[in-house]
């Protein structure tokens, strides 16, 4: 069966100062509808410019951006934002409330909706992410992963098709880091979301449906993680850490093939 396209990149190119070096070059990629798409890369690889880039945040690029149908235009870029949300690397930069359920009502505030709807749609998304005893909590009393969890229902409140994770977990500690992960597969699951993960983090990406790797502003690959975990010498040149499992298993059997954990151990 033939997947749906989500999202396409075609030759962009893009440069956040004309007398820097362009941030993208001749990008060209397409996101299918309902995956998990992890786009990974090193510091200033391009990976984090790309998700401004679908958000319109990040304007004047040459080439195409099609998001949901909607060729991404300086008219069309509100119409574009109404598809996509977005949870940043740190959490306090994308607090506006004074109290967690006034944050999650926000969004749908600006949009007039109907109080006594608005009111139901917070209570529903707060108990979807485990924070509903907290609603009247002020952001700064809540840890690193609670605020997540805040940021991902205020998400959850707009209804979008597609959920951006820019480094959303990169300020946690393992434990917050799985039960973040594992709440945003629950939800993607539910909500049939295309979810973008934006990371350096390869033992993140490990579980993604396919694997985009940024390198310098250009692509160098997209495509299923068994397939892009073979270049782990080239991923390890280009500066990232090869998940935990395969670093064991180099150093067992000297070659980059694709091994799981649990496949290292029965090897073991």
């Amino acid at each position: 069966m033939v997947q749906e396209n989500l999202i396409r990149f075609s030759n962009v190119t893009f440069k956040y100062d004309e007398n820097e070096p362009a941030a993208l070059r001749d990008v060209s990629f397409n996101i299918q509808k309902g995956k998990w798409t992890s786009i990974v890369g090193h510091n200033g690889s391009g990976k984090s410019t790309i998700a401004k880039l679908m958000m319109g945040i990040n304007q004047n690029y040459e080439g195409e951006i099609v998001v949901d149908g909607i060729l991404l235009s300086n008219d069309t870029i509100d119409e574009v934002r109404r598809h996509v949300g977005i949870v940043f690397q740190n959490p306090d930069n994308q607090f506006i409330g004074s109290t967690v359920e006034y944050d999650v009502a926000f969004g749908m505030e600006n949009q007039s909706i109907d109080y006594h709807v608005m009111h139901e749609i917070v209570d529903e998304v707060l108990t979807e992410v485990g924070m509903s005893d907290m609603k009247t909590f002020e952001p700064s009393h809540l840890s690193g992963g609670q605020k997540q969890r805040v940021a991902i229902a205020g998400i959850l409140a707009m209804s979008p098709d597609i959920m951006i994770l820019d480094e959303a977990t990169a300020m946690l500690d393992p434990e917050g880091k799985e039960s973040i992960m594992n709440l945003i597969k629950s939800i993607q699951s539910e909500h049939h979301l295309t979810v973008i993960s934006i990371t350096h983090d390869l033992e993140e990406a490990v579980n993604a449906d396919e694997i985009i790797v940024m390198n310098k502003g250009e692509v160098y690959k997209q495509d299923i993680p068994e397939e892009i975990f073979k270049q782990g010498a080239y991923l390890t040149e280009i500066g990232l850490d090869l998940p935990f499992a395969m670093r064991m298993n180099y150093l067992l059997n000297h070659n980059y093939e694709y091994t799981t954990f649990e496949q290292l151990v029965n090897r073991i």
